[in-house]
C-alpha cells in the first residue's frame, strides 16, 4: 500500500495543532504610585482633612506706638475615599474538567485582576492633571492658565501644531519657581508622542548648538520608561495612561487663544520629598482577592476588590502642557 499524502491527509495529518503556551498581552509598567503621597494616619471613616495656616505678615514699626497684632488666615483640605472598585470572573466546573488551559485560566485570575485595579488606578491619578468633569479627580480649569502667581499652570504646548517642545519644559520649571516649589526632583509624565516629538527636534539634532545632548539619535532618548536624559532639570518618564484634555475629556482645549486637538495632559511637578508632592492618596483596603466556589452555578469564581481616594494636595506643585497626540 502507497502511503501518499493523498492517502494519509484525511486520517493520519493533523490539520491544526494547539500550542501549550497561553499567549498574553504585553503589559506597560505603572509608576505613578512613587508620587502620591500616601496617607498613613486614616485608620476609619471616609473623610480626612487637614488644617493648613497661612503667611506671617510683615509691618512697620512706629517708635511708642502699638504694633498691629493680626491673625493667621487659617484654612483645611478635605479627603475623602471615593473609589470602591472591583474585578470579578469566573469559569464553570465542566469547563475547568473539559479544557486543557482550564487550570492555566484559573490560575491567571488573580494576577490579572489585580493588574487590572492597579491600571485603573494609575489612570485615576494622571486624570488629576485633567480639567474635565468627567475626571472626578481633576483640579484645574479648562480653557484657563490656571495661573498661580502670574505664571500659567496649564497651557498649550508651544511647538508646530501643538506638539511640544524644549520651550515647554523650561516655561513648566518656571511656572513651578514662581510657585516657591523646591527645584529639586523634577518630574515630568508625557505621553510617548512627546518623546517622539523631542528625538526628532532640529533643536536635538544640531549637535553643535546642544553638546549636553550628544548620543540621542544614537541610542533614543528614552530607556525603559525613563528617559536618559534630563530636559531643563526635569527627568521625564513616558506613560500610556496621560488623561485626554478639554472640558469634555475629548481632546479639544482652547486657553489663551491657542487652539488644540487631540490633546494629551502631560504633567510636571516636584517630588522634593512627601509633603510638597501634588497628588495625595488613601487606601481604605488595598486589592483584596475573594473566592469560592458556586455549588448552584458549578463554577469557580474569584474577585478582588479595592478602596482609595485620590486628590490634588499642591496646586500650586502642578504643571500641565497638553500637546496634540496626533501630529506624529
Amino acid at each position: 500500500m502507497s502511503m501518499t499524502f493523498d492517502v494519509v491527509n484525511d486520517h493520519l495529518v493533523r490539520s491544526e495543532l494547539w500550542s501549550a503556551d497561553l499567549k498574553e498581552v504585553l503589559l506597560d509598567e505603572l509608576m505613578m504610585q512613587n508620587w502620591v503621597n500616601w496617607l498613613t494616619e486614616f485608620p476609619d471613616g471616609n473623610q480626612f482633612t487637614i488644617p493648613s495656616i497661612g503667611q506671617a505678615t510683615v509691618q512697620d514699626i512706629v517708635e511708642n506706638q502699638d504694633p498691629q497684632y493680626e491673625a493667621l488666615d487659617t484654612g483645611e483640605f478635605n479627603f475623602t475615599i471615593t473609589q470602591y472598585k472591583g474585578s470579578a470572573h469566573y469559569i464553570t466546573r465542566k469547563a475547568l474538567q473539559d479544557s486543557f488551559y482550564g487550570n492555566r485560566v484559573l490560575a491567571s485570575f488573580v494576577p490579572l485582576e489585580s493588574r487590572a485595579l492597579m491600571e485603573t488606578l494609575e489612570t485615576d491619578i494622571l486624570t488629576m492633571g485633567g480639567a474635565s468633569a468627567a475626571y472626578q479627580f481633576g483640579y484645574q480649569t479648562a480653557g484657563d492658565l490656571n495661573e498661580i502667581n502670574g505664571h500659567a499652570h496649564r497651557y498649550v504646548a508651544s511647538g508646530t501644531n501643538q506638539v511640544a517642545a524644549p520651550q515647554d519644559f523650561a516655561r513648566a520649571k518656571l511656572s513651578l519657581k514662581k510657585a516657591n516649589v523646591p527645584m529639586v526632583n523634577l518630574i515630568a509624565i508625557v505621553d510617548p508622542t512627546v518623546a517622539y516629538a523631542l528625538e526628532t527636534s532640529t533643536n536635538f539634532i544640531n549637535f553643535s548648538n546642544n553638546p549636553r545632548w550628544e548620543g540621542i539619535v544614537e541610542t533614543s532618548l528614552t530607556t525603559g520608561m525613563r528617559f536618559i536624559k534630563n530636559v531643563y532639570g526635569f527627568d521625564v518618564w513616558e506613560s500610556n495612561y496621560t488623561a485626554d484634555g478639554g472640558a469634555a475629556a475629548d481632546g479639544s482645549e482652547t486657553i489663551d487663544g491657542v487652539v488644540g486637538t487631540n490633546l494629551r495632559c502631560n504633567v510636571f511637578f516636584s517630588a522634593a520629598d512627601k509633603e510638597v508632592m501634588p497628588f495625595m492618596g488613601a487606601w481604605r483596603q488595598m486589592p483584596t482577592v475573594d473566592s469560592e466556589f458556586n455549588k448552584d452555578k458549578q463554577r469557580e469564581e474569584y474577585l478582588t476588590t479595592a478602596r482609595y481616594g485620590l486628590k490634588v494636595f499642591r496646586p500650586e506643585n502642578l504643571v500641565v502642557v497638553l500637546s496634540d497626540e496626533s501630529q506624529v
